[in-house]
C-alpha cells in the first residue's frame, strides 16, 4: 500500500469505512490521525495527552473505544508486550500477519508482513485444533543505529547517546 503522507493514510482509512459501511466518527479519525503522526508505538494514556488538545474533555474510555474500533478495522495494532499502539502499515491486506520488530533501547517498532510464516502458524494452530484468525509475532531486540551505539567501544570521542541504556526483559 502507497500512503507517503498523514493525509494519505487517513483518506485510504475513510474510504475502507465508507465501503465496510461503518462510522469513522471525528474522534476517531482524530486518534488515527495521531497515530500517523508517530514515529514509533504510543500508549493509550499519551495518545489521550495528545488528543486533549484538541479535544481538552476527553478521558480514558473516549481513547479506548477509539484504538477498539481501530483495531476493529485493522488500522492499527496493539504490541501487546510493551501495552502501546502502532499504526498499520498493511490494512489494505487485512487477513495479513505481522511482524514487529521492538527496539529495546529507543523503543521503536517497525512493522513487517510476515508472508510465509502464516502458513507455518496455521499449520501450527491446526495441530492443536485450533482455528486461527489473527496473529502478531512480536520480536524484541536493537534497531540499526541502536546496535550502533550498543557496539561503540570509544564512547569518550564517540559521537553517540549512550545516555538511554537498553531495557532489561524478563526471559
Amino acid at each position: 500500500m502507497d500512503m507517503t503522507t498523514p493525509q494519505d493514510v487517513l483518506a485510504r482509512a475513510e474510504k475502507l469505512c465508507q465501503q465496510r459501511n461503518v462510522r469513522l466518527t471525528p474522534q476517531r479519525l482524530e486518534v488515527l490521525r495521531l497515530m500517523t503522526l508517530q514515529d514509533s508505538s504510543i500508549s493509550a494514556y499519551d495518545l489521550l495527552d495528545l488528543l486533549k488538545a484538541s479535544e481538552p474533555q476527553a478521558k480514558p474510555p473516549t481513547v479506548y473505544r477509539a484504538l477498539d474500533f481501530l483495531l476493529e478495522q485493522g488500522f492499527v495494532h496493539k504490541v501487546e508486550s510493551t501495552n502501546s499502539y502502532v499504526l498499520c502499515h498493511h490494512f489494505d491486506e487485512p487477513m495479513h500477519t505481522s511482524a514487529m520488530f521492538i527496539c529495546d533501547r529507543c523503543g521503536s517498532v517497525k512493522e513487517e508482513s510476515a508472508e510465509g510464516v502464516e502458513e507455518i502458524m496455521h499449520k501450527l494452530a491446526a495441530g492443536n485444533g485450533f482455528a486461527l484468525h489473527h496473529n502478531v509475532i512480536e520480536a524484541h531486540g536493537l534497531c540499526a543505529p541502536c546496535a550502533e551505539v550498543e557496539a561503540c567501544r570509544n564512547r569518550e570521542i564517540c559521537q553517540h547517546d549512550h545516555s538511554v541504556a537498553v531495557k532489561k526483559r524478563g526471559r
